[in-house]
């Protein structure tokens, strides 16, 4: 039977692929996923505030289908409205719809917290008159944040394509010019930065944190499912 264990709705931001088959990946065969779109292309601020509006139209449309849970995906359009608005529009959202709904922040602030992470180094794809402002959330949230900078020079449609070995020497990098702490955290799931997870936590002694294991992570926490899974860093191999 299909989704004898349950099924998920995804909310997605782009049609880019790569992060929606690497969630099925990393989910058990026994859950089914649903994905719908808003469709941002550009990456521009502007863009991430518009882009809410039509999620909660594709939250509507999971509803309908009377799925498990709805996973918000995509996490600057809720960093840029801050800290307090992610569970207003939980909130709003399950009551309005009647159907459960995580957005991917509050997905990664219950996996740190879960992690017991006290200070992050942030490394993203934005550009840095962005990444102040996803830095502000975190520190909402009650953790230092010793540094939220952008590495990339790729255009935003192009960012799948990175190897991992630069996500790697990147990210690497900053952490160690910004002091170090208890999680490298690398904002979106534009770039494939899975394969580089493990390497950098084994070689820097810390956790490294990203959207899709978070997701995962969040998806089967509310399923009620534990089905851990090595290569990917912690936070799935240990499941806490």
């Amino acid at each position: 039977m299909y989704g004898w264990k349950g099924v998920v709705g995804l909310v997605k931001p782009t049609f880019r692929p790569g992060s929606l088959d690497r969630f099925i990946r990393l989910m058990p065969d026994s859950v089914c996923v649903v994905p719908r779109y808003v469709g941002v292309s550009a990456g521009t601020e502007r863009e991430f505030q518009e882009a809410l509006a039509i999620a909660e139209e594709r939250v509507a449309e999971l509803a309908k289908l009377k799925v498990d849970l709805v996973l918000i995906q995509g996490v600057p359009p809720v960093m840029l409205k801050g800290f307090k608005f992610d569970a207003a529009l939980i909130d709003a959202l399950q009551k309005k719809y009647g159907v459960a709904v995580l957005t991917a922040t509050r997905a990664q602030v219950d996996a740190l917290k879960a992690l017991k992470v006290r200070r992050i180094v942030g490394v993203t794809y934005f550009k840095d008159d962005l990444n102040p402002q996803f830095a502000k959330f975190f520190e909402q949230g009650g953790f230092e944040v010793a540094a939220m900078k952008g590495c990339m020079d790729t255009p935003f449609s192009d960012l799948g394509k990175t190897p991992a070995e630069e996500i790697y020497a990147k990210a690497k990098k900053i952490f160690i010019q910004a002091g170090g702490g208890d999680c490298l955290y690398l904002l979106g799931a534009g770039w494939d930065c899975l394969p580089a997870i493990e390497p950098l936590e084994r070689d820097l002694g810390t956790t490294v944190l990203s959207n899709v294991p978070a997701d995962v992570w969040a998806a089967q926490k509310h399923l009620n499912i534990r089905a851990p899974v090595k290569g990917f860093g912690r936070l799935l191999e240990e499941m806490p």
